[in-house]
């Protein structure tokens, strides 16, 4: 794998196919939250489901774990092994005339992104971890009550203004980073056809759908709460 790896083409097409990995995760993950929006009931039966099937459990989720991980790990290499390969100056060249703000910081954005997903395990990913696996609570109720938790935990996180205006700003900056990802991720596979003007406008459709879904779902529950 380390051998593999050791080519610059080899480290995009990873890059790439994680990326294209995480891209599909988002729209599954922003189908669940949508749920909350619409109805308690189905966004709990969701949830329990997702956090209670051993497929999902032991199988996807230690996969899409490593994933984010290889992803900005391989992206941050990336990044060194550019700017190493840049160390012998154009006289001519212009970083701003010859790429995008959005490709000439996709490690800042990254690195944003990266902790606000920190930011994210701490607060719903830890916590579930921890009562179902160390306290061994895999019912999923609250206590006295009778439901699922998910809804009323859900609407407790977005209740805090900093935490709301956290995953705002985040999700502005995943939408940066989507808009020259996705397009990056299909051509660095070898995807130049005649489909591509179709692949870049999907990309910039999806850079705005899909942050803009997981902004309305989170304003959505601080202003009803």
């Amino acid at each position: 794998m380390s051998g593999f790896l050791s080519s610059s083409i080899a480290r995009k097409v990873a890059m790439a196919l994680s990326a294209l990995f995480l891209i599909i995760f988002l729209i599954i993950h922003l189908a669940v939250n949508l749920t909350s929006v619409f109805s308690a009931d189905v966004f709990n039966e969701a949830s329990h489901f997702m956090g209670t099937n051993p497929l999902i459990q032991f199988a996807m989720q230690p996969v899409l774990i490593f994933g984010v991980v290889f992803h900005f790990v391989m992206g941050f290499v990336l990044e060194l092994k550019n700017k190493s390969a840049r160390n012998v100056k154009y006289a001519n060249y212009n970083g701003a005339a010859n790429a995008s703000w959005m490709s000439r910081n996709m490690v800042v954005s990254g690195a944003v992104i990266l902790a606000f997903i920190v930011l994210h395990f701490i607060d719903f990913w830890i916590p579930e971890i921890n009562t179902k696996y160390i306290l061994g609570d895999m019912s999923g109720v609250l206590p006295g009550e009778e439901g699922y938790r998910y809804f009323e935990e859900l609407q407790h996180k977005f209740a805090n203004p900093a935490r709301v205006g956290a995953y705002v700003i985040a999700f502005i900056l995943l939408g940066l980073h989507l808009a020259h990802g996705f397009q990056s991720a299909f051509q660095s596979i070898g995807f130049n056809n005649k489909y591509t003007k179709c692949v870049k406008s999907f990309g910039t459709w999806y850079s705005i759908l899909i942050p803009f879904g997981f902004i309305f779902v989170a304003l959505y529950h601080y202003f009803n709460h």
